[in-house]
């Protein structure tokens, strides 16, 4: 490594939102016995990001320590590795998943875990890859673990509603939710309807309609399953639309959603509603990144910020209005 300073964005205290990151010079940081350094060609911002600032996590001790370097999913090149890593060598082109305790992700270089890491072909450019980590996992392990489907479509067909389904989450959940023979119900804001028609839903609803905020389908189906990418529905406007043994994924859980979900199990209720947070595993990323290069899925990149210009990324995304990923390069 010939350099040994880069540039970071940071924060050093909870909230501030965009204007409390900053830009600083700090340290190369180098890689442990399993991990890999990597130069940062494109970094993904996830809510759970600024939520993390926001202190949402702060009685699970997140971030870590202070100041922290933000953000998790990242592609770019190994440019070192530990001495006990045996599956990647210098040069390689990866994407990777940093942890929410330390962050790293918004500077010009990132240590990773050679087990969250997994090579990405030449055909996946680094903002597609880096788009993946968290909002593919979560879509993909909603569907398999929780909802039944089988993604080559061999399983049961099922009818699925997919809320904010031009988010990072949401657009890929259409798209998985299809390849898994079902019937996906989404709702959107009116400019997405023909966005989303176009990743394979059947049917779209607009949110700001009273159809669209009763979540109803508009062939009259109701749902085994919905997954919930947005906040502030309550139990009552899920339970109509409900087939008996269905069930609600909340991907944002809070307290009440957590109350009610442990009301539904004491009241042995056939209804669920199930919270739900992501486990990136190694497998999970070479498994989406193939569908990626085989183009059975697509990665949609609703911007691409300069790190100089980090915190307006960082505001694009709280605003909370993307149609698919937003993206940083350093």
């Amino acid at each position: 490594m010939a350099r040994n300073v880069m540039q970071a964005v940071q924060y050093v205290a909870y909230g501030g939102g965009s204007a409390g990151l900053k830009h600083v010079e700090v340290g190369v940081p180098s890689p442990n016995t399993n991990e890999v350094l990597l130069k940062v060609e494109a970094i993904s911002i996830n809510p759970i990001d600024w939520k993390i600032q926001s202190g949402v996590l702060r009685p699970l001790f997140l971030p870590r320590t202070f100041p922290h370097i933000p953000c998790t999913d990242v592609a770019g090149q190994v440019v070192q590795i530990g001495p006990q890593v045996t599956h990647f060598k210098v040069g390689d082109k990866v994407l990777a998943k940093l942890t929410h305790q330390y962050g790293g992700g918004l500077a010009e270089f990132a240590v990773a875990s050679e087990s969250v890491t997994a090579a990405r072909p030449s055909e996946v450019s680094a903002a597609e890859a880096a788009s993946l980590p968290i909002a593919g996992l979560t879509a993909r392990d909603v569907l398999t673990q929780i909802v039944g489907v089988k993604l080559d479509g061999t399983g049961q067909p099922k009818n699925i509603l997919v809320t904010a389904a031009s988010g990072g989450v949401g657009h890929y959940a259409v798209q998985l939710a299809k390849l898994g023979n079902t019937h996906v119900t989404a709702t959107c804001g009116a400019r997405n309807i023909d966005f989303i028609k176009g990743l394979g839903a059947d049917e779209v609803l607009d949110y700001r309609t009273p159809e669209g905020a009763a979540l109803r389908s508009p062939s009259g189906r109701k749902y085994d399953a919905v997954i919930n990418c947005t906040t502030g529905i309550p139990w009552s406007t899920f339970d109509p639309i409900l087939n008996e043994r269905g069930v609600v994924v909340d991907l944002t859980p809070n307290a009440t959603s957590l109350m009610t979900a442990a009301l539904k199990k004491l009241t042995f209720s056939k209804k669920r509603l199930v919270p739900f947070l992501v486990d990136v595993k190694r497998e999970g990323l070479e498994y989406l990144v193939q569908l990626l290069k085989d183009g059975k899925l697509k990665s949609v990149i609703d911007s691409r910020f300069p790190l100089s210009k980090a915190e307006d990324a960082w505001a694009k995304s709280i605003d909370g209005h993307a149609t698919g990923k937003i993206i940083v390069e350093p």
